[in-house]
């Protein structure tokens, strides 16, 4: 296992959620809203995926490590909600 690797990858989930609460500021949503935002990131990586398929449109996302990071931080928001909400450490 390349650790470098993972801690960058980690490093950039916390960058991308840094973002977020910049752009939307700190967020407390009902957990179906959460998963209607979630699900709307994990689209966004299944077209990334397929970017380079016949069936792929121009509009399509077509950075998948930056999708993948965006649903990463998405379900860290979630976590942390998660955990205030339970008194969790």
């Amino acid at each position: 296992m390349n650790l470098e690797k993972l801690f960058e990858a980690l490093d950039d989930v916390k960058k991308e959620r840094l973002l977020q609460i910049d752009k939307w500021g700190y967020q407390r949503h009902p957990y179906p809203v959460w998963l209607t935002i979630l699900v709307e990131e994990v689209g966004e990586v299944a077209q990334a995926m397929q970017s380079d398929q016949i069936w792929s449109k121009d509009t399509d996302d077509k950075d998948l490590y930056n999708e993948l990071i965006q649903v990463a931080a998405v379900a860290v928001a979630i976590a942390e909600q998660v955990r205030e909400e339970h008194g969790q450490r």
